[in-house]
């Protein structure tokens, strides 16, 4: 099914907003926090930029239940049918600031871009995840699920949908009552699963999520056909949302996988055919503290449809809290992004409570780290190559489209203030693609009080992608 967009209404750009006070602990803000050792930054510059409006909105399908021309209705404390009636916000922990949208949407939103398959289409369109809608289990239970094909135009800024494909379980293949269990098409929602990343090998779309955490597999043209419970060292690991989840639940006995902590990467290997599904947080020991500052990476044989045992671990910088994205560039390295929690460029940081014209906690920690899978030191965790800085990205020549809220001078500089950066893939040689997760309507980042767009930035990086 194609996408139609029935609201396209782009971003105004505003003025970089200038606060003489805060400017000067800037230079302390971006020394702090560093690797826990040397690691190399390799620079980055800006070739192209596009984006999709943040509220762009699509129709459902023609047979989806009535409930998804209306969605978003169960994201505050009690049910609301009342389109676009109730502001967006930040939540807490970013200030609580309107972002300028209201809920509920007439229709679905395409927004939450949260994973790129390695391999193309055959029209050279980029199959991209989008994520269970509104950011949680609750939330979410008329949010439709779906990947799209997409094509950013670096000419013109704009981003075009080339088809949107709606997953849905005719079959009954989903081990557990699903949101439209008693609908004919059985569309799938934000309630049942949580995608967050992609991956296409011949007619077979292999999608991880966190809800179990599963690894889902799905035809071209949306219908589920597989799902895959987790299993480390023969043992099933599951989420505080896994749907056999009872409550009292104890973390690191009953669930060993934190919320929002399942596949948020997940990498086909070229050569081997296996798919690497790497966990957004790390694993949960019996008393519920971390297994350690890493994250557990593991092998599925799509051929065998099986988990092979082999895993491998990725090592946190200090300060990261989490990854976006992961996939291979050859055989053995591998890009990933490394992220903190924050979102809002540092200069603006808050000084003491939170107020509009700041962030409480602004990002700090954004990159994309190249790894070599094929190093592993006895633990099996990979060497770190080295990384870019999402948030130092040189613009000679001024290709930024957008304009950034700073106390700072960011001529020549374009950044990624984003709390959710979830997208990379090797495009060439000398580039990459990254793209973020706009959360809509709840994150902002490059403005104050405006939500994020889609945005799609084409890095030239062309040191690193040689780097090993």
């Amino acid at each position: 099914m194609f996408a139609r967009p029935m609201f396209a209404r782009p971003m105004s750009a505003r003025p970089m907003f200038v606060h003489a006070a805060l400017a000067s602990s800037f230079a302390a803000l971006l020394a702090a926090p560093a690797l826990a050792q040397e690691e190399t930054v390799f620079s980055a510059t800006l070739a192209g930029h596009a984006y999709l409006p943040a509220l762009t909105l699509v129709a459902p399908p023609a047979d989806a239940p009535r409930d998804a021309w209306i969605s978003g209705k169960f994201t505050g404390a009690a049910r609301n049918d009342a389109p676009m009636s109730v502001a967006g916000d930040t939540g807490g922990l970013h200030g609580g600031r309107e972002t300028g949208l209201r809920l509920p949407f007439i229709g679905q939103p395409l927004q939450g871009l949260s994973g790129f398959a390695m391999d193309r289409a055959e029209d050279g369109s980029i199959f991209v995840l989008i994520d269970n809608g509104f950011g949680s289990k609750l939330n979410s239970p008329d949010a439709l699920l779906s990947f799209t094909r997409m094509n950013p135009d670096f000419d013109s800024g704009e981003v075009e949908v080339v088809e949107q494909v709606w997953l849905r379980d005719p079959n009954r293949v989903a081990p557990f009552r699903i949101a439209y269990e008693g609908t004919e098409a059985r569309y799938l929602t934000g309630a049942d699963f949580d995608p967050e990343s992609i991956q296409v090998i011949g007619d077979t779309v292999w999608i991880g999520e966190e809800f179990g955490p599963y690894l889902i597999s799905a035809t071209l043209d949306g219908v589920l056909t597989g799902v895959h419970a987790t299993r480390v060292e023969d043992a099933e690991i599951r989420s505080p949302d896994h749907p056999a989840m009872r409550i009292p639940a104890a973390a690191g006995v009953d669930y060993r996988s934190a919320r929002s902590g399942g596949y948020e990467g997940m990498a086909l290997q070229p050569g081997t055919g296996l798919l690497w599904a790497m966990l957004e947080k790390p694993l949960l020991l019996e008393g519920g503290e971390a297994e350690g500052r890493f994250l557990r990476v593991l092998a599925f044989d799509p051929a065998a449809g099986d988990w092979t045992g082999d895993d491998f671990r990725f090592p946190l910088a200090e300060g990261a809290t989490a990854i976006g994205d992961f996939n291979f560039i050859d055989e053995t390295r591998a890009l990933v992004i490394e992220r903190d929690n924050g979102e809002g460029d540092p200069s603006l940081k808050c000084e003491g409570e939170a107020a509009p014209d700041c962030f409480p906690h602004p990002a700090m920690i954004k990159r994309v780290v190249l790894i070599d899978t094929a190093d592993r030191d006895a633990d099996g965790t990979v060497r770190r190559i080295g990384h870019i800085d999402l948030m130092n990205i040189q613009d000679p020549d001024g290709r930024a489209r957008l304009e950034t809220a700073a106390a700072r001078d960011l001529t020549g500089l374009y950044t990624l203030p984003f709390f959710t950066i979830e997208d990379v893939m090797r495009v060439d040689e000398t580039h990459i693609l990254v793209a973020v997760d706009n959360n809509l309507p709840f994150s902002s980042g490059r403005q104050l009080d405006q939500a994020m767009n889609n945005e799609f930035v084409l890095l030239n990086v062309a040191e690193m992608l040689a780097a090993e």
